[in-house]
């Protein structure tokens, strides 16, 4: 069982060596070099525990408008991809009972990802797939904000599907699995 501290590092270098390299998110370079995201460990396995530690994460960002970004890592209690699902749909319903819903949304990642309809070993899946699961709290209207200023956004899921399907499963397997035996990738 990885300690939080490799958990973070294993999750930055999935950010930096795949997210990044690979240009996954056009935006998250910005972030990275700006020191606008944060890594959050959550240890708790209940759902309930974790929307309340979820709601406290939207808190913080509220406090530190500096942060554009925020990685809620759960390595631990929502291996299996269903449980996982369940907890998204949740965690959507909760930030809008909380009042967040058009302040932030989620996006999701989890090590076995698997697009509705796919095989569970084609490639495509690994545009979602990160070493632990995880939800990533986003600022809507920076998102707006970014998207605005992108030539084409719709293209960016299609544009990394061709490319994970270009490269293949085996290298991404391979790829997640460096990072998390690998450690710090090193500010860039």
């Amino acid at each position: 069982m990885s300690e939080p501290n490799d958990v973070i590092i294993h999750t930055d270098n999935w950010v930096k060596r795949v997210i990044m390299k690979y240009n996954i998110c056009p935006f998250a370079r910005r972030e990275v070099e700006r020191n606008a995201m944060r890594y959050r460990v959550v240890e708790d396995t209940k759902f309930k525990a974790v929307l309340k530690q979820l709601i406290d994460e939207c808190q913080y960002l509220d406090q530190h408008e500096n942060l554009e970004t925020s990685l809620f890592i759960l390595p631990r209690g929502f291996e299996d991809f269903y449980t996982y699902l369940d907890l998204v749909d949740a965690a959507t319903d909760c930030l809008a009972e909380q009042g967040y819903e058009g302040i932030y949304q989620l996006a999701s990642f989890h090590p076995d990802y698997c697009f509705e309809g796919d095989d569970e070993q084609a490639a495509a899946n690994y545009t979602n797939r990160a070493p632990y699961p995880t939800l990533h709290i986003i600022r809507e209207a920076s998102l707006e904000k970014a998207l605005a200023g992108y030539l084409e956004p719709e293209s960016i899921p299609q544009r990394n599907i061709g490319f994970c399907e270009r490269k293949g499963a085996e290298f991404f397997r391979d790829l997640l699995a460096q990072c998390k035996k690998d450690g710090p990738q090193g500010r860039h």
